[in-house]
C-alpha cells in the first residue's frame, strides 16, 4: 500500500490536468461513435476490424470501449477528470502487477516493491497517464503484465487453465494495443532468464502465442493501411535503419537515466548519417554496449534485459512506419519491464543473500538508494505534470523543445483557436504548413479559423487543399459545406455534406447540416429524413430535435412538431428557442394560455429575445389584454428599435384601447422602417381618429 500511495502522490496532479493533446480531438472528442456511449456504438467499435469509420489507425477495440465508458461517466473536453481517474487507476494496478511479477521471479518482496516504486513514479510514465488517447498503452500493459504473471505461474505449476488464461490475456492485450505483438518472444526471453528453462518444450509452448500474434499482425497492418498508411522504414533508407535504431535506443536509455525535457513530440536529428554528431555518438555507444554484452554474455541478466527491451520496442523503432511519431515516452512503458527485471536482480545482488553472512549496511544502502531515487523521480514527475495543466501551456512547452516541428506549431494553433484567438492561430498553422506542405489536417484547421473570421474565400481554399491532399478527410467536406451554406450556395453545400456522409456514415453533424440545406430549398421530406438520421446517431441532441420540430411545423405537422419540441426541452430544460417554437404552434392553434406560458418561459431564460416579447404581445392582444401587449411591444422596441413589426403590432393595441394618436405615430414609424400595415387597419384607424371625441 505504501507503493500505491507514493505512486498516487506522484501522479495526483494528473487528475486536474486539462491539456488536450494531439489526437485527442480528432479520435475521441470529434468521434461520433465514442461520444454516444451505447450498445450500438460498442457494436460498431468491435465490428469495424479492418476498416474503421471513425479512427485512422489500427484495430484497438478495448481501448475505444474504455474511453467510451469514461465519456458515459461525464468525460468531456472541459472535464477530463473521468479519463484521468481511470488512467491513474490502471497505472497503479500496473505498478502493483510489476511488483507481483518481480516477487514471483526473485522472491524478495521489499526489492520487488522498491523496483515497482521506481517504475511507478518515473517521469516517463506521465505521458501514458495524462494523455487521454494513450489509454491504449496502460490497458495493453495491464493485460500484458497479467499474461506474464499467468505464464510464470504456469511455469512453476504447469496447468492448462493457467496456460489458457495467459493466452486469453495476450489476446486482450492485443485488442488494447497491438504493439504488444512481440510478447511470445518476451516469454522466451523469460525462459532464457531468469526462469532458466529455454528448450524445445518452452518453444513449443509459444506456438499458440505466435499464431495469435501473427493473426494480430496481419489485422494490424491491413487495418492501418485501410485507415491511415503503412510504409517500410518510412523516410529512411535501409542503410540508415541501423543508425536510426541505435539512436532511438540510446535516446530512450538516456531519458530513462536522466528524464528531463520530456515531450510528446521529439524530432530526430538530421541527417540520419554518421556525419551528424548525435547519430555518430549513438552509434558509438551502441557498439560499446554490444561489446559489453559479448564480454558479459555469461551474465544472463543484462543480456536478457537488453534483448527484452529491444524486442518490446521493435514495433516502434521505425522498421514499419505506421505513425508520424518518431519517438515517444509512451513507447518505453512496456519495454521497461525487461530493464526492471535486471534492476531487481542487481539490487538483490547488492543487498546480499539474507541466508549468508552479509554486512547489515548493504540492504540498508539499497533501501536508502531506492527511496532517494524515488524521491527525485517524484519531483520530476510532478514538475512535468505542471506542463499538462492546460492545453495552451502544454503545446507551447512542446514548441520550446521542438521549434522546428510542424506538429508543435499545429498544436499551438489548435490551442489558440480553442480559446477564440483565430487570427493568432492562423500564423501558427501557416508556419506548420511551411514546415510540412502536405499537412492536410493543418489546412483543415486553418480553414476553420478563416471560417470563424468569415473569410470564406480563404476557408474554401484551405478546405479544398486539405481534400486534395487527403480525399478521405470527411470533416473537410462537412466544413466546406458549411461555408457554401453560409454563402447561400445550398446545392454545393449539399454535395459536400453528401460526400462527407459517404466517407463517414457516423458523422452526425453532416446529416444535420444537410437537413438544414434541404429545408432552405423547401425539400422538407429530405430535411426531416436527415434530421432523423442525425437523431439516430446522436439521440440526446436537443438542437436537432428543435430544428426537426421547425421542419414539421413548416409542413403543418403540428403534433410531431410539438413532440420534437417537448423532447428538446426534456433533454435541455433551459432551451429558450424550443419553448419559443412550441409557443408559436400553440398560438397558431389558438391555445393562447399555453402560448403565453411558453413565451414567458422563453423570456425568463433569454431576457433579450425580442421576438418572444412580440409574439407574447400578439397572444395578449388575441386575449384582449392590450395593456400587457403594449408592455411587451415596448420591451421588444427597446431591444430592437428598428423592428417595424413591433411598432405595427403596438399600433393595433393602441387602436383597440382608443389611443389613436399613439397608434398613428407607431404606424408612421413602422412605415419609415420599411414595414407595411394591413390596409384595412389603416382605413379603420383613419375613420376612428376622424370621429369627434
Amino acid at each position: 500500500m505504501l507503493v500505491v500511495g507514493a505512486v498516487a502522490f506522484a501522479h495526483w496532479p494528473a487528475l486536474s490536468a486539462g491539456a488536450i493533446s494531439l489526437d485527442d480531438w480528432h479520435y475521441l472528442f470529434e468521434n461520433p461513435v465514442l461520444q454516444q456511449p451505447s450498445w450500438a456504438s460498442a457494436g460498431v467499435v468491435l465490428g469495424e476490424v479492418l476498416k474503421s469509420s471513425t479512427v485512422q489507425g489500427y484495430y484497438e477495440p478495448l481501448t475505444l470501449l474504455s474511453l467510451m465508458l469514461d465519456v458515459a461517466a461525464g468525460g468531456r473536453p472541459d472535464n477530463l477528470r473521468p479519463f484521468h481517474v481511470t488512467s491513474l487507476v490502471l497505472h497503479l494496478f500496473n505498478t502493483l502487477l510489476i511488483v507481483v511479477l518481480l516477487y514471483m521471479l526473485f522472491g524478495r518482496p521489499w526489492v520487488a516493491a522498491g523496483v515497482g516504486l521506481l517504475f511507478g513514479v518515473h517521469p516517463l510514465t506521465v505521458e501514458p497517464v495524462v494523455w487521454v488517447w494513450e489509454r491504449k498503452t496502460l490497458l495493453a500493459a495491464f493485460f500484458a503484465l497479467w499474461c506474464l504473471i499467468f505464464y510464470v505461474r504456469h511455469v512453476r505449476r504447469p496447468g492448462l487453465p493457467i496456460y489458457a488464461g495467459a493466452l486469453v490475456l495476450f489476446v486482450l492485450a492485443l485488442l488494447a494495443k497491438p504493439t504488444v505483438t512481440p510478447l511470445p518472444v518476451l516469454l522466451l526471453l523469460l525462459d532464457f532468464w531468469p526462469l532458466g528453462r529455454l528448450g524445445r518444450r518452452a518453444v513449443l509452448e509459444k506456438v499458440p502465442f505466435l499464431v495469435i500474434a501473427g493473426i494480430s499482425a496481419i489485422i494490424t497492418v491491413v487495418s492501418t493501411a485501410q485507415n491511415a498508411s503503412v510504409a517500410l522504414m518510412g523516410e529512411h533508407s535501409l542503410a540508415q535503419l541501423p543508425l536510426k535504431v541505435s539512436y532511438l535506443l540510446v535516446f530512450y536509455f538516456c531519458k530513462i537515466v536522466w528524464p528531463v525535457n520530456l515531450s510528446s513530440i521529439y524530432v530526430l536529428p538530421q541527417p540520419m548519417t554518421l556525419s551528424q554528431p548525435m547519430v555518430l555518438g549513438a552509434a558509438a555507444v551502441t557498439c560499446v554496449l554490444i561489446l559489453l554484452v559479448v564480454l558479459l554474455r555469461r551474465t544472463r541478466a543484462p543480456v536478457m534485459a537488453g534483448l527484452f527491451f529491444i524486442t518490446a520496442m521493435s514495433p516502434t523503432l521505425g522498421v514499419v512506419q505506421y505513425s508520424w511519431v518518431a519517438a515517444s515516452d509512451k513507447y518505453v512503458y512496456i519495454p521497461a519491464i525487461g530493464l526492471l527485471t535486471a534492476l531487481a536482480w542487481l539490487l538483490n545482488r547488492l543487498a546480499g543473500d539474507p541466508a549468508e553472512a552479509r554486512p547489515a549496511w548493504r540492504p540498508a544502502a539499497v533501501g536508502i538508494g531506492i527511496v532517494a531515487g524515488a524521491s527525485l523521480l517524484t519531483i520530476g514527475t510532478r514538475q512535468y505534470l505542471r506542463e499538462w495543466q492546460t492545453t495552451e501551456r502544454h503545446e507551447f512547452y512542446m514548441l520550446r523543445l521542438a521549434p522546428d516541428s510542424p506538429y508543435t506549431h499545429s498544436g499551438c494553433g489548435i490551442a489558440l483557436q480553442a480559446s477564440g484567438r483565430h487570427d493568432l492561430s492562423i500564423s501558427y498553422y501557416t508556419r506548420a504548413i511551411e514546415l510540412k506542405p502536405d499537412f492536410a489536417k493543418v489546412y483543415y484547421n486553418r480553414g476553420t479559423a478563416y471560417s470563424e473570421l468569415r473569410d470564406y474565400a480563404r476557408a474554401i481554399e484551405d478546405y479544398t487543399r486539405a481534400i486534395r491532399i487527403d480525399p478521405d478527410l470527411s470533416a473537410a467536406y462537412n466544413n466546406r459545406g458549411i461555408v457554401h451554406h453560409e454563402l447561400g450556395d445550398y446545392t454545393r453545400a449539399i454535395e459536400d455534406y453528401t460526400r462527407a456522409i459517404e466517407l463517414d456514415p457516423h458523422l452526425e453533424e453532416a446529416y444535420s447540416n444537410r437537413g438544414k440545406a434541404w429545408r432552405v430549398l423547401g425539400n422538407y421530406d429530405h430535411a426531416i429524413a436527415d434530421y432523423g438520421k442525425s437523431i439516430e446517431l446522436k439521440p440526446d441532441d436537443a438542437d436537432t430535435y428543435n430544428i426537426r420540430g421547425i421542419a414539421y411545423r413548416d409542413t403543418g405537422d403540428y403534433d410531431r412538431a410539438i413532440a420534437d419540441f417537448n423532447k428538446a426541452i426534456e433533454l435541455k430544460p433551459d432551451f429558450a428557442e424550443a419553448y419559443y417554437n412550441r409557443g408559436t404552434i400553440y398560438h397558431g392553434l389558438q391555445d393562447y394560455d399555453r402560448a403565453i406560458a411558453d413565451f414567458s418561459r422563453t423570456i425568463s431564460l433569454k431576457p433579450d429575445f425580442a421576438e418572444a416579447y412580440i409574439n407574447r404581445g400578439v397572444a395578449y392582444g388575441d386575449t384582449r389584454d392590450y395593456n400587457r401587449a403594449i408592455l411587451d411591444y415596448n420591451r421588444a422596441i427597446e431591444l430592437k428599435p428598428e423592428d417595424p413589426d413591433a411598432y405595427n403590432n403596438r399600433a393595433v393595441s393602441h387602436y383597440w384601447l382608443g389611443q389613436y394618436a399613439q397608434a398613428r405615430a407607431d404606424l408612421e414609424k413602422c412605415g419609415r422602417l420599411g414595414g407595411q400595415a394591413n390596409p384595412d387597419f389603416i382605413k379603420a384607424l383613419s375613420q376612428a381618429s376622424s370621429q369627434p371625441g
